[in-house]
């Protein structure tokens, strides 16, 4: 398995000392979710910038493949896709066997001989690259993007087993986390929450960060009532309660809801739009590129979440580096964006009736009260800017104190 040498950028920023850094995923391009979406432009920041970038994730097939270079966010970089077989209760999910993580970690380090050792997840392979890295003395950085909670809606196991699982897998994290030189996740709350859940101190909060130039803010007043989500379409986003609070709001509203992602929920959520009569007004696009979602934030009027498991929210960030009020679901790490009452408004989750008035208040609201909530997202967004995400990373990955 020898490494492939991926063509290098001459154009640098920040600090120009080339690092070799692999990064290990359990999902990754073309999957399409937050942990994904955050490698990828990670990975392709950190080119960008002049470092080596290495990855490891799971690969389309069961049989081994050789690394290749791929062209991820308009930077290449060499990935290795890992045997792996397709987990049939999610409609995309696919890992590798968890008895085979450490033997394909020994020979990717073997291969690339890094500097250091992002890992995305303690599930599979980061938690293969995780131990043997640590054997050979190679520091390691773990992200958590993770609530093993939300891995249950997929066991199929009896509830009584579901808790076991819980635990066993929290555990399971404690173990890998111990193992890094620093552990982060995107959101301060959320590492409150990984502090809270398992043995460890001093999470260190990294936003996953945005290219905020990426999109186009509107002030003109809107043409229509148009409310808009983007992200997977499964049980813990709470899609359902969106499509109720749009269903009690007032008919002389005339509300449109754009619904972007895909998932196993969707065929639930269209029998659900079709009971509600919702049929005209809603509008499933699926999975999009980037150039019509970045149209469908710049003309919608409100961007809505009701998800209950977000440990932070791309999507989110997105939206308001798009200029729109935000209303979402008072839950987990999504207040620490949705500040109430100044770039939009906060729900208790589940409430569809609190959220339809929410709606109503927003879609409603006199163009310059609109405009107020608009200035506030792009205001409250300047932080998540990918460019403090890279400076920190570096930082650690160098062992170096985090910038403020």
């Amino acid at each position: 398995m020898p490494p492939v040498s991926p063509t290098e950028s001459t154009e640098t920023t920040g600090n120009t000392d080339r690092l070799r850094i692999l990064i290990g995923c359990d999902t990754f391009a073309p999957d399409v979710n937050g942990a994904a979406r955050f490698a990828e432009r990670l990975a392709a920041g950190l080119v960008q910038r002049g470092h080596r970038v290495f990855i490891v994730a799971p690969g389309m097939r069961q049989r081994r493949t050789p690394p290749a270079i791929e062209v991820i966010e308009g930077q290449p970089m060499t990935v290795y896709r890992l045997p792996a077989v397709r987990w049939k209760p999610h409609d995309w999910l696919r890992f590798v066997w968890p008895w085979r993580s450490k033997y394909y970690a020994r020979r990717v380090l073997q291969a690339v001989q890094p500097d250091i050792v992002h890992i995305q997840s303690h599930i599979v392979i980061g938690r293969g690259l995780a131990r043997i890295a640590k054997q050979r003395g190679i520091p390691v950085v773990a992200t958590n993007h993770v609530m093993a909670e939300n891995i249950i809606d997929f066991t199929t196991l009896p509830p009584f087993i579901d808790k076991l699982f819980l635990k066993l897998a929290w555990d399971d994290a404690e173990r890998t986390f111990k193992m890094a030189r620093a552990v982060t996740t995107p959101t301060r709350r959320a590492a409150q929450f990984l502090e809270r859940t398992v043995d460890i101190d001093e999470v260190i909060p990294v936003s996953c960060g945005i290219e905020r130039a990426n999109y186009r803010p509107d002030p003109s007043p809107r043409g229509e009532h148009r409310i808009l989500f983007v992200g997977r379409l499964t049980t813990e986003k709470h899609v359902d309660v969106t499509l109720k609070a749009i269903a009690r709001i007032v008919p002389e509203i005339d509300v449109r809801f754009d619904v972007v992602g895909g998932g196993d929920q969707m065929r639930p959520l269209l029998q659900l739009t079709e009971k509600l009569g919702l049929q005209d007004r809603v509008t499933f696009h699926g999975r999009i590129d980037d150039g019509p979602l970045v149209e469908l934030y710049s003309r919608a009027s409100v961007f809505v979440i009701s998800s209950i498991a977000e440990l932070q929210s791309i999507a989110t960030m997105e939206a308001m580096a798009s200029g729109l009020p935000i209303i979402a679901a008072d839950a987990v790490a999504l207040p620490h964006l949705v500040h109430h009452g100044e770039n939009g408004y906060l729900f208790e989750p589940g409430n569809d009736a609190e959220l339809a008035a929410r709606l109503t208040e927003v879609l409603t609201a006199p163009h310059e009260e609109w405009l107020r909530m608009q200035r506030a997202s792009l205001d409250g967004v300047v932080v998540h800017d990918i460019t403090r995400t890279l400076d920190t990373f570096e930082a650690l990955y160098r062992g170096e104190a985090i910038p403020e």
